[in-house]
């Protein structure tokens, strides 16, 4: 009998971590594909499977350009565009993935060819009131509101 470490095969060779498995089993596999919404959710784009395919049915899910079904194939090289939260994003498929995986090992399964989000803009604090004030009254959420931009 062959003592072997926790981290060793059968025939001897280190044990490699899950995410490494999948990524090696799709690779020896020729690339293969899976499904738009299974690796929409596989590799962080969308926060669950079920969205991933809800979106896919709204059409916010493009796979080359075509509209996409939630069990379309894809493939190493294939290029997504998903709109989600408001944001576009468009990425190229360099790994295909069947499980979730973490997400710096997510982030090596595509390119991110996604244009920056909008920034952001800078919203003035709305009137901040004493502790202990009070409610407001009609005059002072007027004030608040022109100074908001909110004109009645």
């Amino acid at each position: 009998m062959i003592r072997r470490g926790p981290r060793q095969q059968r025939d001897g060779t280190p044990r490699l971590p899950f995410y490494a498995r999948c990524m090696a089993t799709e690779a020896s596999q020729g690339g293969g594909s899976v499904r738009v919404d299974a690796w929409i959710w596989a590799v962080r784009l969308v926060k669950t499977r079920s969205a991933g395919a809800a979106a896919c049915r709204a059409g916010h899910v493009r796979v080359n350009g075509e509209r996409a079904k939630p069990a379309q194939p894809v493939r190493v090289g294939d290029e997504v565009a998903l709109r989600h939260g408001g944001r576009d994003r468009l990425v190229k498929v360099s790994a295909v993935l069947r499980k979730r995986v973490g997400a710096p090992v997510a982030v090596t399964a595509y390119v991110d060819n996604s244009p920056p989000p909008p920034p952001r803009e800078a919203v003035a604090p709305a009137g901040v009131r004493d502790r202990g004030a009070g409610r407001p009254t009609k005059r002072d959420r007027r004030e608040m509101e022109r100074l908001r931009g909110l004109d009645g």
